[in-house]
């Protein structure tokens, strides 16, 4: 069982002109650590550190996100760095607690904040970045734009954070064998950002499928995401037939459950967007369009309308 600085600019923008509200309701359940959650086992030898289904806050430290690791007889790797040098160390301090192998690899999810900025901590430690060249690039460019906006929450907690690249990028597949485990970092197509990936372990059909899938928390749509090209790779993910997944947000579950919290929302958003564009509605309309199917999951009233208005614009063209 086992998008691009300008994108990103105006993502900053709207952080610090208070216009992205923060659930703070949902209580840090490792308050010892700047970690939101310590590491639990999903399955043998593949932990994960569960992040909170709110927006970063400086009371979960940008943790809002699944930092995972897999732990082999040669070594682990770790998929996510991040959103701060202070949450790579922490978690890098849980991972001694457990093994004493070294951590060889650390893959990124994609190009965002809270899966990219703790790569200074880990390049420290010899540990080398792998990612989507796309992500990479995200990076690279965005780089003013995701240090303002984890500032903005993380204030003191961001100390000692600095934007580093990736030492290693790959365009389709990149392979690790490392202590009779094999663990494929897949680029499936478009998905939530660029240079979104999966880590697929064959053996074990487990996928930590990074921002590819959301759980129990509404995603959120981007200026340059494509829902369209989304549910296509969705499929290809599905096509994989994982037992279990690891999703980008969300506690470790199914495909049936990504598949309603992830491709069911998308479907939905993107008929009721249809509907109105057929009936001449116009952009302030698509603010308005019922999502209530999805009203029950974190971050919903944060990102709902936001949401339809990025398809309304979006299918317009399409």
């Amino acid at each position: 069982m086992r998008r691009i600085a300008f994108a990103l600019t105006l993502m900053v923008v709207a952080a610090l002109s208070g216009q992205v509200l923060a659930d703070q309701s949902i209580p840090d359940k490792y308050p010892e650590s700047v970690l939101y959650d310590r590491p639990r086992e999903v399955i043998a030898g593949v932990w994960s550190s569960i992040g909170a289904t709110a927006p970063p806050t400086y009371e979960n430290s940008g943790h809002n996100n699944n930092l995972s690791f897999i732990i082999t007889d040669e070594g682990v790797v770790v998929v996510n760095a991040g959103a701060c040098y202070k949450l790579a160390e922490a978690l890098h301090a849980e991972i001694r607690k457990i093994t004493d192998q070294p951590v060889k690899y650390v893959i990124l999810e994609n190009g965002q904040g809270h899966a990219a900025l703790g790569s200074n901590y880990w390049r420290q430690q010899g540990v080398p970045i792998i990612a989507h060249v796309d992500a990479a690039r995200e990076i690279e460019d965005g780089a003013f734009a995701l240090m303002e906006r984890m500032k903005s929450y993380n204030k003191d907690k961001a100390e000692g954070t600095e934007v580093v690249v990736p030492d290693i990028t790959f365009e389709d597949k990149h392979v690790i064998e490392l202590g009779g485990v094999r663990i494929e970092a897949l680029y499936l197509g478009p998905g939530h950002s660029p240079g979104d990936i999966q880590v697929w372990l064959p053996q074990t059909r487990l996928a930590i499928s990074g921002d590819m899938a959301f759980h129990k928390r509404l995603l959120p749509i981007f200026e340059n995401t494509d829902t369209a090209a989304w549910l296509t790779t969705l499929d290809k993910f599905s096509a994989l037939k994982p037992d279990l997944i690891i999703p980008g947000h969300g506690g470790p579950t199914d495909i049936t459950e990504v598949t309603k919290y992830t491709k069911d929302y998308l479907v939905h958003l993107r008929a009721k967007i249809g509907e109105l564009l057929e009936e001449g509605g116009t952009l302030k309309d698509a603010y308005k369009v019922d999502q209530s199917p999805f009203a029950h999951l974190d971050t919903f009233e944060e990102l709902a309308g936001r949401n339809a208005g990025r398809v309304f614009e979006q299918m317009e063209f399409e």
